[in-house]
């Protein structure tokens, strides 16, 4: 997601790479340094309906994708919720924090130019590597911990779906069978390319699909999903001690963008819009 703390399109670009020293990219291309944080250029943020969607406007400004092309979202709640990102950006723009607009990005421009199915096989390929699935034998306080904590967790997506999962303790993981990978697949075939967008973007954040599958259907709650994902980490926190600020903030951050993208998810999956309002200062 490199777009992740880029301008919109339609705002002043930067210098050529030469008059910074930048190297050059492949193929002759300038590479660009991601842009610093930017000073507030707008004042109101709004959303308006238009031909393909719900838009947003910064002042009087339509606000664009890195491809220059309009930004427009599908759904109103996900505008307002996009909306909202921005005009709680104050004297500067923290791109690096606006996850829904990132997503939403990801979703207009498709940069890796990937279909639908493409999509739900990256997203399936992670039960290969799994978190939860893999598990230690030493210490025995460590692999305790991973069976209460991960064995429920294993059990109820194994119920949901209907499948076979189970865990090993091989660096190789556990054998998955292919009739519970073609499972997940016909089930996240049911979501559009938009919300598959954001579960593979919170798959990425915990390293596991059943621990996102279980978040977005709603059997664990965000905090949950983070700690189960950080299982390890924390038991080693716990028995060694916290690196001051650090560790905090790593969690902080994984809170965010997971929960961004559990938000993402369920914005693009519902059918309905919330009645039509305009954001205030």
């Amino acid at each position: 997601l490199w777009w992740a703390r880029s301008p919109p399109a339609w705002l002043p670009r930067p210098p050529p790479a030469a008059a910074r020293n930048c190297p050059v990219g492949p193929c002759g291309r300038r590479a660009y340094a991601p842009p610093a944080e930017r000073k507030r250029f707008y004042q109101n943020v709004s959303i308006s309906q238009g031909e393909g969607g719900f838009e947003i406007n910064l002042d009087h400004r339509k606000l664009k994708t890195p491809q220059a092309k309009l930004f427009t979202v599908p759904s109103e709640a996900l505008a307002i919720a996009v909306a909202t990102e921005w005009d709680s950006q104050r004297d500067t723009i923290k791109f690096y924090t606006m996850h829904l607009t990132t997503l939403c990005n990801t979703a207009l421009d498709n940069p890796t130019q990937r279909n639908k199915m493409q999509l739900i096989r990256a997203a399936v390929k992670f039960l290969d590597t799994d978190t939860v699935c893999y598990r230690v034998e030493e210490p025995p306080a460590l692999a305790e911990l991973q069976k209460n904590e991960w064995d429920p967790v294993v059990t109820w997506a194994e119920k949901r779906y209907n499948v076979t999962i189970g865990s090993s303790t091989s660096i190789l993981g556990p054998n998955i069978p292919a009739s519970t990978k073609e499972t997940f697949v016909s089930h996240l075939a049911s979501y559009n390319m938009w919300a598959l967008q954001g579960i593979e973007f919170v798959i990425t954040q915990l390293k596991s699909l059943i621990l996102s599958m279980s978040l977005i259907d709603r059997h664990i709650t965000v905090e949950k999903a983070v700690l189960l994902s950080r299982l390890e980490e924390e038991y080693q926190i716990r028995r060694w001690g916290n690196v001051e600020w650090a560790h905090d903030y790593d969690l902080c951050e994984l809170r965010a963008r997971t929960a961004a993208g559990t938000l993402f998810v369920h914005l693009c999956s519902e059918s309905s819009t919330v009645k039509h309002k305009l954001l205030q200062d």
